[in-house]
């Protein structure tokens, strides 16, 4: 038995290694080229340099699509973070029976492509008595659709994980109104997952391509938009601002990681 336990651990951790193997590969391509002067027929690059991030951060139009796809997605994730949260949070604990029906509507982004809803957004708002078609404004409306299956799911789970029916009920049985309750026992317990729903929320924005060319690809420009455009420039630019482009949501993940934590902590202080 213990033979048998051991074997399938090591066969366990093989098939992790080759995964990790076949995901880091690109990874690391990519960035090897973003560094690379002149890489032909080796192995490794012959020269180095950092021309191509030089190059980036000198063009003014990078900076302003790294900053105009940070605000939009950082908007449109803090309204539903703020819409989703208590609604969530009622559905869950009060509305049982409405769950059924929300776990029908916040799927719908996933049986939608991001071509036939960005087709329909601009139809149903180009003309009319709003007009947003081309603006941040339905940029941000659409992100709020394309995350409600996560920040849906992510906060609704947490909800399940901790027991919140029952954690509500022992809180107001001790005196704690809902409000107080919900704050001071409901929020510090969910709050790990309220973050991750929040991450990953973040980071499906920040990569979105098709949806937000479509929407204001002539208007505004993003961080996914200036790639593709310049994609065809070079490979070696590309590559460096893929690598960029990487580190900046590790770095932000990181930060707000830290901040989740402390605010945790302050809650529960």
């Amino acid at each position: 038995m213990g033979t048998t336990v051991k074997k399938t651990g090591w066969t366990h951790k093989l098939l992790m290694f080759v995964l990790m193997i076949y995901l880091l590969i690109p990874l690391v391509a990519t960035f090897l080229y973003a560094f690379a002067k002149e890489w032909q027929t080796t192995v490794l690059p012959e020269r180095w340099t950092m021309e191509w991030f030089s190059e980036m951060f000198q063009d003014i139009r990078f900076l302003d699509a790294l900053w105009t796809s940070l605000y939009l997605c950082s908007i449109s994730v803090a309204l539903s973070l703020v819409i989703m949260l208590p609604a969530v949070f009622i559905i869950t604990v009060y509305l049982p029976k409405w769950e059924s029906f929300m776990k029908g509507i916040v799927v719908l982004p996933y049986a939608v492509p991001g071509v036939v809803a960005a087709v329909g957004l601009i139809r149903a708002y180009s003309s009319g008595p709003i007009e947003i078609a081309g603006t941040a404004y339905i940029v941000i409306g659409a992100y709020f659709i394309v995350i409600l299956p996560y920040m849906y799911q992510g906060i609704r789970n947490s909800l399940l994980t901790v027991s919140a029916v029952e954690l509500l009920g022992s809180a107001e049985l001790l005196g704690a109104t809902r409000m107080k309750a919900f704050v001071s026992v409901i929020l510090p317990n969910i709050w790990p997952g309220v973050m991750t729903s929040t991450l990953l929320s973040f980071s499906v924005l920040f990569g979105e391509f098709v949806l937000t060319n479509m929407l204001v690809g002539g208007h505004i420009q993003t961080i996914q938009i200036y790639l593709y455009q310049r994609v065809g420039e070079s490979g070696h630019l590309a590559s460096a601002i893929a690598i960029s482009y990487f580190i900046f949501i590790l770095v932000l993940s990181m930060i707000l990681m830290k901040l989740g934590k402390r605010m945790n902590r302050g809650i529960e202080g």
